[in-house]
């Protein structure tokens, strides 16, 4: 069975750090792109940032470029999120997702087959 989880959510003050974890089980992320998302009470979900297992190559969103980093580590099968220099407006329900082209990098959802189940970021001003 294919699945994702998240973890490493939690509450943190302006201007902190938390460190997303994503592993999976049942398949394992060399043939995929990893994206994590987020959604804010009342808003639509949007991509934060992606990693493309073939070459590496990463994108982010402007919102979040220079404070967060994606990176993976094969051998735990384990994709991570660094979040630093948190807002308040990063608050959300971060998702981590496998989209099986590992060649092409993008932030769309729709192109993701495989979802975790989310992790809450909450940070306080």
């Amino acid at each position: 069975e294919v699945q994702l989880v998240e973890s490493g959510g939690g509450l943190v003050q302006a201007g902190g750090s938390l460190r997303l974890s994503c592993a999976a089980s049942g398949f394992t992320f060399d043939d995929y792109t990893i994206g994590w998302f987020r959604q804010a009470p009342g808003k639509e979900r949007e991509g934060v940032s992606c990693l493309s297992s073939s070459d590496g190559s990463t994108d982010y969103a402007d919102s979040v470029k220079g404070r967060f980093t994606i990176s993976i580590d094969n051998a735990k099968n384990t994709v991570y999120l660094q979040m630093n220099s948190l807002k308040p407006e990063d608050t959300a329900v971060y998702y981590c997702a496998a989209d099986p082209a590992p060649w092409y990098l993008t932030l769309t959802q729709y192109e993701y087959d495989y979802w975790g189940q989310g992790t809450q970021v909450t940070v306080s001003s």
